[in-house]
């Protein structure tokens, strides 16, 4: 798949969240680099918008995003 499309503006991938978890290079690499479709800030982004974000929303967190679109779309 590649490089996700959002990977230079995205806080989680540039370290702009904080409480990260442990795994935040193993993550980086299933989710930005390898497979954005389960990528719960890509999920929210293509459906919503990527100004609709949850600012603290981690890409394994995909109930959250899902609540999120939801509620918002």
């Amino acid at each position: 798949m590649g490089d996700c499309e959002f990977i230079e503006k995205c806080p989680f991938f540039n370290d702009k969240l904080g409480n990260k978890p442990d795994q935040v290079e193993e993550m980086k690499e299933k989710y930005c680099r390898t497979n954005n479709l389960n990528c719960a800030r890509y999920m929210v982004a293509n459906s919503l918008g990527a100004e609709k974000m949850l600012p603290d929303l981690f890409p394994h967190e995909k109930d959250r995003a899902y609540m999120h679109i939801a509620q918002n779309g």
